[in-house]
């Protein structure tokens, strides 16, 4: 014979569930299901950490009085910015240009902060962006190209190079240098990435300069 399920104190026969519990009067025809989830309350600390993290770049980590420091996307006054551009597939890094000036413009980045330098391919980039960095002239170099999969593997030594290049121009300059390069299978991945349905990576490209010109500015110098 099975036990009898336990009482409850509204006198309801309880039914377990794995994720929830549901409870009916045995006095009314019909009520609406009470569920309940359990809940687990955010730690105090992390949301005063969140909060903190909005109004100020510094933050104070808890349990140690550690600093996490931050750059900023609103303090871009006095920031300058190096913009290296492949004309290589130029129907797409001019689109990625595009995405890129128009940001620093949303972000109040003045025009006469930003040069842009033209180069003939993405493998020129990692050369002209260490120059640019090491003037002294800039705050963060931007990086933008497109390198396309084609039937040799060229595309494969261009597209390491241009990331590795990249990587140690910016060591050398001990200025962020960042990678705006596509490296994409096809044209459509390319021109998807340039404004279409994934979005204009050198916009996201621009903001990440500006986060990380920020960085270096106010808190790395």
């Amino acid at each position: 014979m099975a036990a009898a399920a336990p009482a409850t104190t509204s006198s309801a026969a309880a039914r377990p569930s794995s994720s929830s519990s549901f409870s009916r009067q045995s006095d009314a025809p019909l009520r609406a299901a009470t569920v309940s989830f359990p809940y687990s309350p955010r730690p105090a600390a992390l949301a005063a950490g969140a909060r903190a993290s909005r109004v100020s770049p510094v933050v104070v980590a808890a349990g140690g009085g550690h600093q996490r420091l931050m750059g900023s996307l609103t303090n871009t006054q006095g920031l300058r910015f190096g913009v290296v551009v492949a004309r290589f597939n130029e129907i797409v890094t001019n689109l990625l240009l595009q995405g890129a000036l128009e940001t620093f413009e949303r972000y109040s980045v003045k025009k006469e902060n930003i040069t842009v330098v033209s180069v003939p391919g993405s493998f020129e980039i990692p050369v002209a962006a260490q120059k640019l960095g090491k003037s002294g002239k800039f705050d963060a170099i931007l990086c933008i190209g497109a390198v396309i999969r084609g039937d040799t593997t060229h595309y494969d030594a261009v597209a390491n190079s241009a990331a590795s290049g990249v990587l140690s121009a910016g060591l050398s300059a001990e200025i962020p240098c960042i990678f705006g390069v596509l490296t994409c299978d096809d044209m459509d991945q390319a021109l998807n990435r340039a404004g279409g349905k994934a979005g204009n990576k050198g916009a996201e490209a621009a903001l990440t300069a500006i986060e990380m010109a920020s960085l270096f500015q106010h808190h790395l110098a």
